[in-house]
């Protein structure tokens, strides 16, 4: 069974709205959106509870760095219930349009 992914361009995500990024530390660390929570994709099943709480009752908005990874923790996420939408681009996409980006060493930002 299958079905349609939901998915946003990077431009039309809400400013403030929910943002999960599944990249890898060394990813998140070189740029990454002020307010996202880091959840390696790797850890996303053991840390459901830390998803569903920063999600809140809203759309939670999942980010990469080309959208590919995002997309398999949405199609996750969305079969277990929770209102998710894959960014479409990634963390590219996301510069492209001009969404500011910060790096945990308070240099610049860049996508990895």
């Amino acid at each position: 069974m299958s079905f349609a992914l939901p998915t946003v361009t990077a431009d039309a995500v809400p400013a403030g709205a929910p943002l999960l990024d599944v990249r890898e530390p060394e990813e998140w660390a070189a740029g990454h959106a002020e307010g996202a929570l880091h959840i390696p994709m790797g850890q996303v099943v053991e840390r459901m509870g830390d998803i569903t709480e920063h999600a809140g009752d809203g759309t939670l908005h999942v980010v990469c760095k080309v959208g590919g990874r995002s997309a398999q923790v949405t199609a996750y996420l969305v079969r277990n219930g929770i209102d998710a939408v894959n960014v479409d681009g990634g963390m590219h996409a996301w510069q492209a349009s001009g969404r500011p980006l910060v790096a945990e060493s308070g240099g610049d930002p860049f996508v990895l």
